[in-house]
Order: C-alpha cells, then sequence, then structure tokens
C-alpha cells in the first residue's frame, strides 16, 4: 500500500493552503493558480486553463494510441464559517472546504506526480479540476467548453470522502452512486388589500400552505425502495410586516431529490402542474423556476469493475453499498455521457460530517486516493 515515489508532505502542505485559501464556486481563481503552481513541477503535456471558466485540464500521454480516462476533483469550498482553530484554518470569514475538496484536489495532484514519472503505456489521462461543483454550475459548464470536449474520454473517474466510514475504506455501488437534486423556487402574484378587507385583495397563503400539502403528497421517503423521491421543505416568504396589509405576494422553495434521471424528469412536471393549478385556483399569478440542478451519478458496471480491481490489488476494504446517498453530486453530468463511476473513500467513523462547520480533510486518506486512482490507470492505459 505504501508509495516510496509519492511526495506526501507536499501534497500535504498543498492541501493545508488550498484548506486556508478557500474560494466559493466560479471564484476559484487563485486556487487554480496554486493547481497550476504546483503541476509546474510535474509538468502535463498539455495544460489548459479557465475551462468552464476557472477550471483546469492537465494530459499526460502515453508513447501508443489507447484509451482516454479521465480524473476529476472539485475546486470550490463552501459558504461556512469554519470553527476550528488549527494553524491552516480559513483565513477568509464566512468560507470554508468543509466538504474535502481540498483534499481532493490533492489527491489528483498527487496522481499528476506519478504519471509525470510514470507516462501511462498507452492513450492519454485527462486530470481535471473543475470549477463550482457545489451550485452545480460547474460540470455543465465544462462540458460545454470547447477544450473539453475535444477529449472524448473512454471512461471518468472521480471519487468523495465519505466521513462516518473506515478511513480508507472503499465504498462502490453499481448503477446510480449519488441522487439527482433540482430546487424549485415558486413566486406567486396576486393584490395587496387592507388587512380589514382582505376579500378585495389577493393572498397567497392558503395556496402555499396547499402547495406544500400537495408535494407532501409526492414523497418516498425510503431510498431501498422503488421510486424514491425526497421533497423538502427550504424556504417560505410572504407580504411584509405590514399589519395594515393583507399579503399580495409570496414564495416558497424546495429541494427534491430521486433516485434516477427519469424519475426526477417526471417529478419536476408533476409539482410544476400541482403549484400552477393551484395558483390558478386562487386566481394567483405563478413563475417558477429550477435551480442548482444536479443530475445522479449513474455508475457503469465496467468502471466500477475496475475500482473494486484497483482497490483488490492494492490492498483496501471494499464495502458494497446497497442504497444511494441522498445527496447531489454534479458528475453526474460526466456519468451520463461517458462510461464512469463515482466511488467514495473513508474519512474516518469520527470525522465530522461533511458541510459541519468543524469538518476536516483528513490527510492520512490522500495516497490511498492516489493509489486506487494510479492502479485504475495502469489497469486502463497498460498496452497489451
Amino acid at each position: 500500500m505504501e508509495n516510496p515515489n509519492l511526495p506526501i508532505a507536499s501534497l500535504i502542505e498543498l492541501r493545508k493552503t488550498l484548506h486556508k485559501h478557500p474560494e466559493v464556486s466560479l471564484n476559484e481563481k487563485e486556487t487554480a493558480k496554486r493547481i497550476i503552481s504546483f503541476l509546474e513541477n510535474y509538468p502535463p503535456d498539455e495544460i489548459e486553463t479557465e475551462v468552464g471558466e476557472t477550471g483546469i485540464l492537465a494530459i499526460y500521454k502515453g508513447a501508443k494510441p489507447g484509451k482516454t480516462v479521465l480524473f476529476r476533483c472539485e475546486l470550490d469550498a463552501l459558504p461556512i464559517e469554519e470553527i476550528n482553530s488549527f494553524e491552516h484554518k480559513s483565513t477568509f470569514e464566512g468560507i470554508s472546504h468543509k466538504c474535502g475538496h481540498d483534499g481532493h484536489m490533492a489527491i489528483v495532484c498527487g496522481l499528476a506526480t506519478q504519471l509525470h514519472h510514470q507516462r501511462p503505456d498507452s492513450g492519454k489521462v485527462v486530470l481535471l479540476f473543475q470549477p463550482a461543483e457545489e451550485d452545480g454550475r460547474g460540470a455543465v459548464r465544462v462540458n460545454a467548453d470547447p477544450k473539453f470536449k475535444t477529449l472524448e474520454p473512454d471512461f471518468v473517474f472521480a471519487l468523495h470522502n465519505l466521513p462516518s466510514y473506515p478511513q480508507n475504506q472503499i465504498v462502490v455501488k453499481n448503477n446510480t452512486f449519488t441522487c439527482a437534486v433540482n430546487s424549485i423556487i415558486i413566486k406567486l402574484k396576486g393584490k395587496t388589500s387592507h388587512a380589514g378587507e382582505p376579500e378585495k385583495g389577493i393572498n397567497p397563503a392558503l395556496a402555499l400552505a396547499e402547495i406544500t400539502n400537495a408535494f407532501q403528497q409526492h414523497i418516498q421517503a425510503d431510498i431501498t425502495k422503488d421510486n424514491f423521491c425526497l421533497i423538502t421543505s427550504i424556504y417560505i416568504k410572504m407580504g411584509k410586516k405590514a399589519y395594515g396589509i393583507s399579503a399580495g405576494a409570496g414564495e416558497t422553495h424546495f429541494t427534491v431529490r430521486t433516485d434516477k434521471n427519469e424519475q426526477m424528469k417526471k417529478i419536476e412536471t408533476t409539482l410544476e402542474t400541482t403549484a400552477k393549478n393551484i395558483a390558478q385556483n386562487h386566481q394567483l399569478d405563478c413563475l417558477i423556476k429550477w435551480t442548482q440542478s444536479f443530475h445522479a451519478n449513474e455508475n457503469n458496471a465496467a468502471a466500477v469493475d475496475y475500482v473494486r480491481k484497483a482497490a483488490f490489488v492494492k490492498g483496501f476494504d471494499v464495502f458494497e453499498k446497497e442504497s444511494p446517498f441522498t445527496w447531489g453530486e454534479d458528475f453526474g453530468i460526466f456519468t451520463q455521457q461517458y462510461a464512469g463511476a463515482m466511488f467514495g473513500l473513508g474519512a474516518g467513523i469520527d470525522t465530522p460530517a461533511l458541510h459541519n462547520p468543524d469538518y476536516d480533510f483528513p490527510d492520512g486518506i490522500i495516497p490511498t486516493g492516489v493509489n486506487i486512482f494510479h492502479q485504475i490507470v495502469k489497469q486502463i492505459t497498460d498496452a497489451h
């Protein structure tokens, strides 16, 4: 399992530097500069910058023609105030790496060090440092970028660290790994009136309540069963704190989660129709917008087998997960189009949960991530 050629001290230093200087989605300019500076020590054959705005593509080529395999990590941090007191805590108020993207970048940079010293036997390996995963905008932008479109990878891979799983355990699953997630914003417009004469206006209160109740009927919260659908009320606003005025407008927001992309399309249509019908019954104008959309990561069986085999060769424990994770991950944009897999890397049983204000990526799992990725490279690109 040990790799004497891995510059682990440099990778940990990079990870902590990235942690100290977090940037939110599509603002990752300095983060990208730090990655490019690191890669200059292990030069790829090609490098593309400003991919999908702030992303990076680093390409290491083999001597012979062959398959193209891509590994993705994320550049962005979260708008969360860090409460840790260690030396590498975030220096930016209200922003911190609470999902471990700093560690994911260190792992992919570690893979770069291995590819620099030992190019793939055939084909090429693409390292994607992707912006804006947290709000769902990054993969879409990268996928639309001409610099990316020419690559046409045969396989795509990504990992995510997983608190509450044993350190260095590899978590795999065929088919859906993470759920499809979409967020709906419903704005209702009626007419204000005197609070003593509400019948002379159009107040959205009852419609907002009916929409909330109607949406609850579509929930099937047991992810182990078919047609999983979780609808969570996120935000509601109506009127103003002016007690002589009956409200004339309101809005409500929900997140929607399903375990399949096709199921998400169906529930989106159902919820839109439901909201519009209720609004119409109350003589309200209705404006609907969807935001922060994440496609389900639907893993390819052959790609997951490469992960399993790599874990076996490297001697890591493998856990076969039965049900998908309920959080969203925009890597699903790539697994929709290319054979690919996302897998989990155990971050420790007692590690604070993702997005907790006291979370910190455990540096001890960096070599594991690098070794799994590098073994996958060998399995796919070794010429026969």
